[in-house]
């Protein structure tokens, strides 16, 4: 009688083992993307000073997107310029970045979801500035500083080259670019207005917008040319967060509305 005792509760033990190991094989099966962004466009893409992690709408919104359609993601910062040829390499997955969806050279590189956002271009200026005004008060006495790889820095460029504009430093990333205007080497930074927005109010009192509002581009995910299935995943995610009211969340959130 001992012996079957102990037999059954061998058996039992066996069982539970199989069925947490059942239970674990699950958790194996979610698949996990790798995000790749460049955390220096706030609000969309933001390096935590305190944690040093990658946050943001980019990175809220995705996330949202992966819960419902039932994968997870990670996050890299790196180079802006870096991003279309890392997920090319299959270095990464998607691009969460604030990209413009409407490059023809980016078209034909990667594929784009629907777009997620639409947004205006506008200029960072110093507070007491009263020169500059929008993108249409630029002169060839002036010099501007924008972020590599990007509309802006194609838009600025044309400008310097049909003499509109005087000089064009083009940086790594739009942190620099205030940098550069708030030790007064440059008189305006170009950037799309919700990220001029969001350094202004780190320097409300030595910084303001200047707007016109009537440049507007629409930002969406990126994945590598042909695959069809994830951005399927993304596109159909993207529908639901902003049916089922999590978009708006995430939006007053990060303060974007």
């Amino acid at each position: 009688m001992k012996k079957m005792k102990k037999l059954f509760a061998l058996v039992m033990a066996v069982a539970m083992i199989m069925g947490l190991a059942a239970c674990g094989s699950s958790n194996k099966d979610v698949v996990t993307y790798k995000v790749l962004t460049n955390a220096t466009f706030p609000p969309f893409d933001v390096l935590d000073e305190e944690t040093g992690e990658v946050t943001g709408f980019d990175m809220d919104l995705i996330a949202a997107i992966g819960e419902d359609q039932g994968f997870k993601v990670t996050f890299v910062d790196m180079a802006f310029e870096a991003l279309i040829p890392a997920v090319q390499n299959g270095d990464g997955d998607i691009i969460a970045a604030g990209m413009w969806s409407g490059d023809p050279d980016r078209q034909a590189k990667v594929d784009f979801s629907d777009d997620y956002w639409v947004g205006g271009a506008a200029l960072l200026v110093k507070a007491d500035n009263t020169k500059i005004t929008g993108l249409s008060s630029l002169t060839k006495d002036m010099k501007v500083a924008t972020q590599i790889a990007t509309n802006y820095a194609d838009d600025m460029t044309a400008k310097k080259e049909n003499g509109e504009l005087g000089d064009v430093i083009i940086l790594d990333g739009f942190d620099t670019c205030v940098l550069q205007l708030l030790n007064g080497d440059v008189d305006a930074v170009v950037a799309g207005i919700d990220i001029v927005k969001a350094y202004q109010k780190k320097n409300p009192d030595k910084l303001k917008v200047a707007d016109e509002g009537g440049v507007y581009e629409a930002f969406g995910f990126a994945v590598q040319k042909g695959n069809s299935e994830l951005l399927e995943k993304i596109n159909a995610g993207l529908k639901n967060v902003k049916e089922n009211g999590k978009m708006d969340e995430l939006i007053k959130k990060w303060e974007l509305a």
